[in-house]
Order: structure tokens, then sequence, then C-alpha cells
């Protein structure tokens, strides 16, 4: 099932008709899109969305970006609350966010490698740049 896993709909239905998924997505705002895959992702040295540090941070600047990194999972998981619990019922197993997430095949992931801050990526992730570039005037 090609889907993105924003919605949810698509990891469930692919969870329950045992389908492999294939997940087309800019990213998720708790980086979810690195840690169901299980990248690296040290958080001294990649900067959070939304705390606008750079990658030279300074002590205090990468305490705060742990902190952010720990109250992303917490939004993360409250944010698909409901989500995980009909996937729960539906698959009669007690069902998590990294379980409907990590057993994607592909990530083909719909933004620049070159943009991104440098870290390592697993071999079933594919940047396909340029999708939403539109022409200037």
């Amino acid at each position: 099932i090609l889907t993105d896993p924003a919605v949810m709909c698509g990891p469930i239905l692919a969870h329950y008709l045992s389908l492999p998924i294939v997940f087309f997505m800019r990213g998720f705002p708790c980086s979810l899109h690195y840690e169901a895959p299980q990248c690296p992702n040290p958080l001294p040295y990649v900067p959070r969305l939304f705390t606008f540090n750079s990658d030279q941070m300074t002590f205090f600047q990468r305490v705060g970006n742990a902190l952010v990194a720990f109250l992303e999972l917490w939004y993360c998981n409250s944010f698909y609350a409901d989500a995980i619990k009909f996937s729960s019922e539906l698959l009669q197993r007690d069902m998590s966010l990294m379980d409907l997430l990590n057993t994607a095949s592909v990530w083909l992931l719909r933004f620049d490698f070159v943009f991104e801050y440098v870290r390592p990526v697993m071999p079933n992730m594919i940047f396909v740049g340029g999708i939403n570039c539109a022409q200037k005037k």
C-alpha cells in the first residue's frame, strides 16, 4: 500500500490485510520518519524542528534540544492516540505508534538530502526531491 503515514488509515489497513507498506511523505514534525526505520538520530548533533538551532549548538541549546526530543514523543503519541486505540481493537493486539510505522518496506521522503542536516539513513529510505517545486515568475 502506497500511503502517507500522517493519516494512519493506510498503515492500519496494511497491517490488517498483511500487505507491505510504502510511505510517501514530507516528514513528521516529531522525527518519527527517522526513529521508525531506526536511523541514528543523535540528540546533541541534530537540531529538532521548531528549536531554530543550527548544527553548531551551545551546551544549553543541546539540553533544550534533548528536552524537545522527549516532548515530541509525548506529543505524537497523544496526537495519534485514537488511531493507536483503533488499531489495537481492530488487530486484536496491543499496538503502538512505532508498531504501525516501523514495518514499512520503503520510505519515499519528499525532500532533498542536501537541504537536511547530515545524518546516516537506512537503505530503505529514498529521497525524492524536487516534487513540490514551482516555477519562478
